[in-house]
């Protein structure tokens, strides 16, 4: 299944309003939930039905889709800002905008001279991604999301569920019988990723630290093992990688897109660990937008699944998010294929009702301390 596939077409959930408080390090009570149900969008801007269906089943926040994949009108201010008014004219707030570093692989990515660390093309490249963050910010829109990945999303053939539903799918051993071989990047060793990662930060958290916009990174999907695939150290596919990164440059504007799935995919047990990094990121207020997204199985060898047949409790999940104060977007993504289901429109109108029935159900639950699993 590919990422992009639903994206494109219209729909997908992202949303998040960033909070003051938590700026200035305060918290907010446990017991009163201020979390939103969101969209996201790929390529493609969203229709002006698509926006009104949104609205109708309260879904009043949102993250665009990609401006433009380069330094362009789209990207200044004025293009920004037109963006911004359009949503608002729906009764929606634009939260979050895709930087032009997407999930892609290296043979499609927008920006790729940044992880391959080749200059001088590297520094323009980073140039023009600090003037994006800087328009973001003029523009009145207060966080940007992106990737770092050399590999994209890694999947082998999908696999069937429910009523004949289309999963996507991973496993290990069947990725490497079908390609094993070195990416255009080479040998990448964990050293070096690090340090074209920290050379991109340095450059770019103080710029969104000046601008006040958030910059939320999405960890390489999947989980994959630390001795490298096809080549590269994917050092962003494991928890202790997620947390290093975070305290590489720190800065209150410097988080994570925490896709509840691609963590989830890095974990041996996701039903028994999945709550506990949720608190570690949240506690440190370094979880920016959720992917609120499930999948059966675990580390190496797992299948996406609908929110409610996977290895997550997702309530637990949820209440987990509510205990660290977050006040951000939950947003479905990845839902799976159903047959006849164009553009994945039915899959996504369920998971939406799934996460505000949710966000509802444990709104007004009183918290007597933390729920370990």
């Amino acid at each position: 299944m590919k990422r992009r596939g639903f994206l494109q077409s219209g729909m997908a959930v992202a949303a998040y309003p960033f909070g003051s408080k938590l700026l200035r390090g305060e918290t907010r009570s446990p017991n009163r939930t201020v979390m939103k149900a969101g969209m996201q969008f790929g390529e493609t801007q969203p229709s002006d039905q698509t926006l009104r269906t949104l609205k109708a089943v309260g879904v009043n926040h949102i993250c665009s889709a990609r401006p433009s994949a380069k330094l362009d009108e789209n990207w200044s201010v004025e293009g920004l800002t037109q963006l911004r008014e359009r949503i608002e004219s729906f009764g929606m707030s634009l939260e979050m905008v895709p930087l032009p570093m997407s999930s892609s692989p290296l043979d499609r990515a927008e920006n790729p001279n940044i992880l391959l660390g080749k200059s001088p093309e590297r520094d323009r490249e980073i140039d023009d991604v600090c003037q994006m963050i800087r328009n973001a910010g003029r523009a009145g829109i207060p966080a940007v999301k992106y990737n770092l990945t050399l590999l994209g999303v890694v999947r082998t053939e999908p696999t069937r569920g429910r009523g004949g539903v289309i999963y996507s799918t991973f496993d290990y051993a069947k990725a490497l019988r079908g390609n094993s071989s070195l990416t255009e990047a080479g040998n990448v060793s964990a050293e070096e990723m690090w340090d074209r990662i920290t050379y991109f930060l340095k450059r770019v958290v103080p710029v969104a630290e000046d601008c006040k916009v958030r910059i939320a990174c999405h960890p390489q999907d999947p989980g994959l093992p630390k001795s490298g695939f096809r080549g590269v150290h994917a050092v962003l596919s494991n928890v202790d990688g997620l947390k290093r990164f975070i305290d590489t440059v720190p800065s209150p504007y410097h988080g994570l897109n925490f896709c509840q799935g691609t963590v989830s995919e890095m974990l041996e047990n996701p039903g028994e660990e999945i709550c506990g990094v949720i608190r570690y990121f949240g506690a440190r207020h370094k979880i920016f937008n959720v992917h609120f997204r499930n999948i059966r199985g675990g580390y190496l060898d797992f299948h996406e699944s609908f929110p409610d047949n996977g290895s997550v409790d997702m309530v637990k999940a949820m209440r987990a998010y509510k205990e660290v104060g977050y006040d951000g977007m939950v947003m479905p993504d990845h839902a799976p294929q159903i047959e006849g289901d164009e553009g994945r429109m039915r899959a996504f109108a369920y998971e939406i009702g799934y996460i505000q029935a949710l966000l509802q159900a444990t709104a007004n639950e009183a918290w007597s301390g933390p729920e370990r699993n």
